[in-house]
């Protein structure tokens, strides 16, 4: 570790929210990021410093455990992953009680914008919000649908039309009861600078949600998105990076759904276009005037699940199948190319074994793959794969299922298809 680099701590480290963070600043020279959860969740599988079992922050010792782990790991600054996390943070480090700055806005900002109703009072007049029911009681039937969300919830979590007043009585109790917006629904992402100058705000449209994140969300431009922008960054004094929900009603109107001062978990698609705000708001924070650059194209994005691997296996040796394996219809398997380069840094050998019926060198030439390994075992046809393994500590990779069973009868060592090497991909330390 070079302490000359600031430690970034972030918490929770699993969520969407903590897992994008880690994307936008894990390849900075000046960071050394860390991991840290209240639960097992999936940070454990990504960060290379991580930490675990932390109380969650509702805790009575929650804080007592947060200030041990910056003192032992020396954290310079705290990035919330979660908006409970950043309204806890930021009302303890105001009370002076947390022995590190968090990326984010003030406690009162944190603490309007977890409440919906709150938000709501604070931009009233201003920007279009939608219409509250005092109670169930008071939805008429004509009125029907409305939706029911939680005041303090975050994204589309917790949240369901309702179409009766028996379904409402059941489920609108202790929740805010609003109109119903039939429209299109978007995210807009912002950053304000340390002087509170609105610098960046750009819109994208959620086309598909699941549990409340956009999983498919596309670039969309509308002058009215800087309009509210600017309005929320005057009445709220918003710092850093934050982004709102609208949503339109049948007529196409806008209106404010909520708005969150932290990162969100799908402003990837602004990071894809050069506009990392994690990563611009962690230099705002230390006091570095910053600046936006963005390229000028548009861009969709689509999400799904991402599985990641933890091999009880110990290898220093690779022996790796050229044609079908290194090599599909005629280009580089991108996927393997990467493991390789994977083992360069590990320094562990890379043996090429194939019966590669062309000239081999000018094929390697050709692609590129000429000084990639260290050794090169070119064999006949009707040779067998198993006799030039001598490595106990070594793991075999081919297509082909023959070479695999032979080499695991005779030799004993683990054996691998090309649709098992996601599994051997590590986090890029």
């Amino acid at each position: 570790m070079t302490r000359g680099r600031l430690n970034i701590l972030i918490f929770p480290c699993g969520t969407e929210i903590g897992l994008e963070i880690n994307r936008s600043i894990c390849n900075d020279t000046h960071f050394n990021v860390y991991g840290a959860s209240s639960i097992e969740d999936h940070g454990s599988f990504v960060f290379n410093n991580y930490i675990g079992g932390l109380p969650f922050v509702f805790e009575k010792n929650f804080i007592n455990e947060i200030n041990k782990v910056i003192k032992e790991n020396e954290i310079d600054l705290i990035f919330p992953a979660h908006d409970e996390v950043l309204l806890k943070l930021s009302e303890e480090f105001e009370k002076g009680c947390l022995e590190c700055p968090y990326i984010g806005p003030n406690y009162s900002i944190c603490n309007t914008c977890r409440f919906k109703s709150k938000t709501y009072k604070v931009l009233e007049g201003s920007i279009a919000t939608p219409k509250l029911f005092k109670s169930i009681i008071d939805v008429k039937k004509e009125e029907l649908p409305v939706f029911v969300k939680p005041d303090n919830g975050q994204g589309s979590k917790g949240a369901t039309m309702v179409t009766s007043l028996e379904e409402l009585k059941i489920i609108g109790r202790d929740k805010l009861v609003m109109e119903y917006l039939p429209g299109r629904e978007f995210t807009i992402d912002c950053f304000s600078n340390k002087d509170g100058i609105l610098l960046f705000c750009e819109g994208r449209e959620r086309i598909r949600v699941s549990n409340g994140i956009s999983v498919r969300t596309a670039s969309t431009e509308d002058v009215r998105f800087i309009e509210i922008a600017r309005i929320i960054n005057s009445r709220l004094r918003m710092r850093g990076v934050w982004f709102f929900q609208v949503k339109e009603d049948r007529h196409k109107n806008l209106v404010l759904l909520e708005v969150a001062p932290r990162v969100a978990g799908t402003m990837c698609l602004v990071r894809c276009k050069g506009v990392n705000l994690p990563l611009v708001a962690l230099y705002d924070s230390m006091g570095i005037n910053v600046e936006i650059l963005e390229n000028n194209y548009k861009i969709l994005v689509d999400r799904s699940l991402h599985s990641s691997y933890k091999l009880d296996l110990y290898y220093e040796k690779v022996y790796i199948d050229l044609d079908d394996s290194v090599l599909l219809d005629g280009r580089v398997n991108l996927l393997l190319i990467s493991f390789i380069y994977q083992c360069i840094n590990e320094k562990i050998v890379l043996s090429l074994i194939t019966k590669h019926k062309d000239e081999l060198n000018e094929t390697l030439k050709q692609h590129r793959l000429f000084s990639l390994f260290d050794e090169v075992i070119q064999i006949n046809p009707e040779d067998e794969k198993f006799k030039y393994i001598n490595s106990n500590k070594s793991i075999f990779i081919d297509d082909s299922f023959r070479e695999r069973k032979k080499v695991k009868e005779n030799v004993g060592i683990p054996v691998f298809d090309t649709h098992m090497i996601e599994a051997l991909i590590k986090p890029f330390e």
